[in-house]
């Protein structure tokens, strides 16, 4: 259950560099909020300025311009990349079982935004910030607990995740 008095204190500030475990758990179980640091976010800018020049340039980078394992040779048409990232989430969203708990999740949300915070991602700042958002209001995505794709096993997790943030 969630601390009240946490919810009206300063957001935690992720800056993809220094984020620790016991605040984890404060945003996960006791609902501390959290933003994305300035300088988190022009890290994040430059990185998609690179993606996006990279694109533009009809440059070949893998995942980005191609496809991925067998078609990682197979170039994307500029005009389709948003389509092959969406196309990537679902294919990869391939979970069952009972949902993980809350604090599971928002542990998840916290962690991605902090990863992204780190800006070598090329993602854009809205993603970062509307898992942010979503912590702060209280959604959290349905995410099953079996289920992996993956050498690092977090694809199909994460995958699912990624299903309530692909539009921003």
């Amino acid at each position: 259950m969630p601390r009240t008095d946490l919810h009206e204190s300063p957001p935690l500030e992720l800056a993809g560099r220094d984020l620790t475990v016991d605040q984890v758990v404060a945003v996960a179980r006791h609902g501390l909020p959290v933003a994305l640091a300035d300088d988190a976010r022009r890290r994040m800018e430059a990185s998609r300025s690179v993606i996006e020049r990279v694109v533009a340039e009809g440059r070949t980078v893998y995942g980005v311009t191609t496809g991925f394992g067998d078609l990682a040779d197979v170039r994307i048409d500029p005009a389709r990349t948003a389509d092959l990232q969406r196309n990537l989430v679902r294919s990869h969203a391939a979970g069952v079982g009972a949902p993980l708990p809350t604090d599971v999740v928002r542990a998840m949300l916290v962690l991605r935004a902090n990863a992204l915070a780190v800006g070598l991602s090329g993602a854009r700042v809205t993603v970062a910030e509307l898992l942010c958002d979503m912590l702060n209001a209280g959604i959290h995505p349905v995410i099953p607990s079996r289920g992996s794709v993956g050498a690092s096993g977090d694809l199909a997790p994460l995958a699912h995740l990624a299903l309530v943030v692909w539009r921003c």
